[in-house]
């Protein structure tokens, strides 16, 4: 199982560590790849926005945390 966070760019981030602790990954936006590295036990969290919103049709970079 893995966390994913989703669109944190603030201080949200760091209430969510708090709440959810750190993630495995960081997704800077909701893109097509961000959806296809989520696997169905793998627990997401968005700053905003939901699994079931259309993924943005540009691409962000994504970040791995050890």
């Amino acid at each position: 199982m893995a966390l994913h966070f989703v669109g944190f760019r603030g201080d949200e981030y760091i209430r969510a560590v708090r709440i959810f602790g750190v993630p495995d990954f960081i997704h800077i936006g909701w893109d097509r790849w961000a959806r296809q590295e989520v696997m169905p036990d793998h627990v997401t969290v968005f700053a905003s926005g939901t699994a079931h919103d259309e993924p943005s049709s540009y691409s962000y970079p994504d970040l791995h945390e050890i």
